[in-house]
């Protein structure tokens, strides 16, 4: 569906006719552009939309089936942005990631949001109470959306650290470590991550390329040199969302090994209780299968101290045993 259409000239906002390509020419005449919001649009609403401003088809396709991953594609007409807008939800530890994709051209941008968390409502909003910044053109939408993607990827990553601290103290502390769900957490922790990572690792040549930075930075049309610094801003903030899922996502590794591992100390302390305790059974066991053989020549068979004698050399032995356990730290 078509959520949201209007023309902006210096930086305000003014409701512009109902179709499209005369929004277009009216904010071209006028110095202006024109944006138009999209939500989960079907192919025949966005047909209107990609006859009026010729957007490329393969880009159109993209943006109709969703499912893709962040990238920057430029044809001769229009930029095409992707981004993928992530939501935390830190009682079921879940990342879930939605879909903008943005059309930048000759006076124009079309953003098509893909589920529920993507914040373009709250970036017209904050645009709109902004007109020096809007002011700038087509290119401020694009870095606004970028912008408050990569700035909720951050909050997204401290969210994921403090869960992950939490996680870390229960499979250290004495009890928890050894509850055989900890390791199925850890790894689901680990996928959630891997699914954080899916949107931030792709997006980092995107935005090298916007803020004018290395080998491919040069050359990216409809996108104006004191535009730049903007998108470098959000070049950096990105390095460091990218810096921190790297990080999280060795520590959930480290972690994951670190339990395993007690897990296998722990088992091993269980086997020398088992062995410890199987050795003190079977001594008494080896005496009295011995005195139970029914020999009729054995010695001490007819002797009247015969068994209370054995019973106090089992009971010496195994208080031997015991203390020589114990000592060792086997039981």
């Amino acid at each position: 569906m078509i959520v949201d259409c209007a023309i902006y000239r210096e930086g305000h906002r003014s409701e512009g006719p109902e179709d499209f390509s005369d929004a277009l020419a009216e904010a071209r005449s006028a110095g202006g552009f024109v944006w138009i919001g999209l939500h989960e649009p079907t192919a025949d609403e966005f047909d209107l939309v990609s006859q009026e401003f010729g957007l490329h088809s393969l880009a159109v396709e993209d943006a109709l089936k969703a499912h893709q991953r962040p990238k920057l594609e430029v044809y001769d007409d229009s930029l095409f942005l992707v981004l993928k807008p992530v939501v935390y939800e830190p009682r079921s530890d879940t990342v879930s990631s939605g879909e903008i994709m943005t059309f930048l051209g000759d006076s124009f941008v079309v953003t098509v949001r893909h589920g529920e968390g993507a914040p373009l409502k709250a970036v017209r909003s904050r645009l709109e109470r902004e007109p020096e910044l809007l002011g700038k053109g087509p290119t401020s939408v694009m870095y606004a959306v970028a912008d408050a993607v990569v700035d909720h990827y951050l909050d997204v990553a401290t969210e994921l650290q403090t869960d992950l601290e939490e996680l870390e103290t229960e499979v250290f502390s004495p009890d928890g470590g050894g509850s055989r769900h900890t390791a199925s957490r850890i790894y689901n922790f680990k996928r959630q991550i891997l699914e954080f990572r899916r949107a931030t690792g792709p997006l980092a040549m995107p935005m090298t390329r916007l803020a004018g930075v290395g080998t491919f930075g040069a050359g990216v049309p409809f996108v104006e040199d004191r535009a730049r610094p903007f998108f470098r801003d959000v070049h950096d903030h990105l390095t460091r969302v990218n810096e921190s899922v790297e990080g999280l996502d060795r520590l959930v590794s480290d972690i994951l090994s670190a339990h395993l591992a007690q897990m296998s100390v722990r088992q091993n302390d269980d086997m020398r209780k088992i062995s410890a305790w199987a050795a003190m059974a079977a001594v008494p066991t080896m005496i009295a299968g011995v005195y139970g053989m029914n020999f009729e020549h054995m010695p001490e068979l007819r002797w009247e101290w015969s068994y209370p004698a054995v019973i106090v050399l089992m009971a010496l032995l195994e208080v031997l045993l015991f203390r020589l356990f114990k000592r060792r730290g086997w039981l």
